[in-house]
């Protein structure tokens, strides 16, 4: 379909002065009017703000593609508005807009309005072309200049055509043979825009350099131009300009160039020009997919899962690290002003400066969870899963424990169900669920969110404006807070409940070191999660357990008083090795972590010396089934040695800061250090090394 057919004269502006994002919108569907294909107008209007709402549709570069497809919609058709003056409209160059088209597209199979983007943006990449819209004087002569554009741009695709015909074994004709041929994908996240522009640059650029050039686009529409195995044999180099997934085990074995499909518009001389001559390293597919894969359009369900999950991890990474090493500094604080072996409880906070930094530090680490459930359901859902998301998160990290403190009288059936099963008493265990019911309540929320719109997809085309606004969040929080607080948050409160009796039944028998090795263990399962927190809760509670004893006149070293501290210990060992293990790994395994996560070292090392277990989540999070049984491995380890060796504890937090309160610490140091080095050896073994 040609762009010039879509516009009519009285559907231009050629001096348009519109306030602001919104005010320009509100004119092009003014123009859009004016074009008669329009059945219902405010439909359509809302329409397209709610398409805005998902992203914004300034592409860079000066242009707008505002679009909505509608059952509203007669007829396809285009508006067009020149601003000479330049509107801010949120683009993603943050750079005002001039030129802006808007799209209608009836509600049909065909996406009429995907193939009229593609082309749009492929005519816009040429700045003589826009130059000339630019600086029209009528919509006539507007129109001409896209007509011309259109057939300039036909002679060449037949001219390529022909050429690719007239060559037998497929290397585009008409260029010198002496020059390497280069293949190239470009995709972008929402696969209209810039992939395009980045196929459209590419291929200019092959044609000024003399360099054949075969671009394969995977759009909104699906992959076009498909590379084939023999484009791929023969290729000198390839360049792989997208922000997108792109199936990639098909260029094993070339000399690749990865960067941003933006590069593929701006740099689009220099990634040719390099491809041309195997300027590049080889890759190295990690695996073992087939031929067919280069026709699928879609990466596999486990792929999938591992982007959203890593879209969760990379956002919650900096609430783990910054916040994490603000508690640190509020005990480093408390121990040179010399609190470390008598604050207690209060560690942290014994001074208004280390509890400044405690408070906010662990402000910023309370947002971990939610942020990883959020931007996880954000990655599957886009915008509408965050709130869904982050709501599910702040339940996983708060439980029900809230409704605990409620006395309810004269409830019916159905209220004391709620009251007795969701809303857990302070003796029904620990209804956190904590990270790992984060990254459920992330999954749960985003495909919650995606039920919605295909459930919601049928209503009436008036409806579109309130359903990102109104029916995705209100459904959506409904749903998360329903399964959170009546299944998952109650079915950890009932396995808390259970470890805690184990717990004490070890203590009572007197199995120091089978209750250190398993104190130890389940500190490293969810490092900061329910099973953490019950080993935590278990511990600090055998503090105070300790105290009574004291109280009622047995000594320190009373076995019962011991057999408390040997448990706080354990605790505290065990909680220490996660970040210490990883850290240790990232170092003498470098190959198995990428180059953002061997960054963090520095802080792994003094969050884990601070006993802040929750600096190792982000890499159990990005790899679960490896990191978790290897952390849990070296942390049982320096749980069951700190028992064994009838090392103490009087402190219940604090990690190195409160060594002073620590019995027999020479032989603490070497269980927490044999416990690291397990878990550093462990990750070596288990964990795959990490192509960058």
């Amino acid at each position: 379909m040609r762009v010039r057919d879509l516009l009519a004269p009285q559907s231009i502006e050629l001096k348009g002065a519109p306030a602001n994002k919104k005010e320009a919108i509100e004119q092009m569907v003014a123009l859009m009017e004016k074009r008669g294909n329009i059945r219902d107008i405010d439909t359509y209007r809302a329409g397209v703000f709610a398409r805005e709402e998902e992203g914004t549709t300034g592409v860079g570069e000066g242009i707008a593609i505002p679009h909505c497809k509608s059952d509203a919609v007669s007829a396809p058709g285009l508006a067009a508005m020149v601003v000479p003056e330049g509107v801010d409209y949120q683009a993603l160059d943050d750079e005002p807009v001039d030129l802006i088209f808007l799209i209608a597209a009836p509600n049909t199979k065909d996406n009429v309005h995907l193939e009229v983007l593609s082309n749009l943006s492929m005519l816009l990449m040429d700045e003589d072309f826009t130059r000339d819209l630019k600086a029209a004087k009528s919509p006539e002569e507007f129109l001409d200049v896209i007509e011309r554009a259109e057939n300039a741009k036909a002679q060449k695709e037949a001219a390529r055509e022909s050429d690719r015909e007239k060559t037998p074994d497929g290397q585009a004709g008409g260029t010198s043979s002496d020059k390497g041929y280069v293949i190239a994908v470009t995709a972008c996240p929402t696969g209209i825009a810039h992939t395009y522009m980045a196929a459209e640059a590419i291929e200019k650029a092959g044609e000024k350099l003399g360099i054949p050039v075969k671009v394969e686009t995977r759009g909104s529409s699906g992959p076009k131009n498909i590379l084939t195995a023999e484009d791929i044999k023969r290729a000198a180099g390839v360049v792989i300009a997208c922000d997108a997934k792109v199936p990639m085990d098909r260029f094993d074995g070339k000399h690749l160039i990865e960067c941003k499909v933006a590069d593929g518009i701006h740099k689009a001389e220099e990634l040719v020009t390099r491809a041309s001559v195997s300027d590049a390293p080889i890759y190295h597919a990690s695996g073992d997919a087939g031929e067919e894969e280069e026709e699928k359009e879609t990466d596999s369900i486990g792929h999938q899962a591992y982007t959203h999950l890593m879209s969760g991890v990379s956002h919650m990474l900096p609430f783990v690290i910054g916040g994490g090493i603000m508690v640190a500094l509020a005990f480093l604080i408390d121990t040179i002003a010399g609190y470390g072996a008598s604050a207690g409880s209060a560690f942290g906070t014994m001074l208004p400066l280390s509890a400044f930094f405690k408070y906010a530090g662990g402000l910023a680490m309370g947002m971990m969870v939610p942020v990883l459930a959020g931007y996880i359901a954000y990655s599957i859902a886009d915008r509408p899963g965050l709130a869904v998301g982050f709501t599910g998160g702040l339940l996983a990290t708060s439980g029900n424990a809230l409704f605990a403190s409620y006395h309810w009288t004269n409830l019916g059936a159905f209220n004391d169900f709620i009251a007795h099963f969701a809303f857990q008493g302070a003796n029904g265990g620990s209804t956190v669920s904590g990270f790992l019911g984060g990254i459920a309540a992330g999954f749960v929320a985003g495909f919650v969110v995606l039920w919605l719109k295909k459930l919601t997809s049928r209503l009436p085309a008036s409806l579109d404006g309130i359903r990102p606004t109104l029916i995705y969040p209100l459904g959506g929080i409904f749903i998360i807070s329903l399964l959170m607080c009546f299944i998952f948050n109650p079915l950890i409160g009932l396995i808390n409940a259970g470890l805690s009796s184990m717990l004490t039944a070890l203590a009572d028998a007197n199995l120091l070191v089978v209750m250190g090795l398993i104190l130890g263990g389940m500190m490293a399962i969810d490092m900061g999660g329910p099973i953490n927190k019950a080993a935590y809760v278990f511990g600090t509670g055998m503090l105070s357990t300790a105290a009574d004893l004291m109280a009622k006149g047995a000594s320190a070293t009373d076995p019962a008083v011991t057999a408390c501290y040997v448990a706080m210990a354990a605790v505290m060992a065990g909680g220490m090795v996660p970040p210490i293990g990883i850290a240790l790994a990232t170092i003498f395994f470098p190959g198995k972590f990428s180059k953002t996560q061997r960054d963090t070292k520095v802080s792994l090392f003094v969050m884990g010396a601070s006993f802040i277990t929750e600096a190792a989540i982000p890499f159990a999070a990005a790899d679960p089934l490896r990191t978790i049984p290897a952390t849990l491995a070296g942390s049982a380890i320096a749980g069951g040695l700190s028992a064994l060796f009838g090392c103490t504890l009087m402190a219940p937090h604090g990690g190195i800061f409160v060594f002073a309160t620590i019995g027999n610490p020479l032989f603490y140091i070497i269980a927490w250090l044999i416990g690291s080095v397990a878990t550093c050896l462990l990750l070596g073994l288990l964990k795959k090394n990490v192509e960058e």
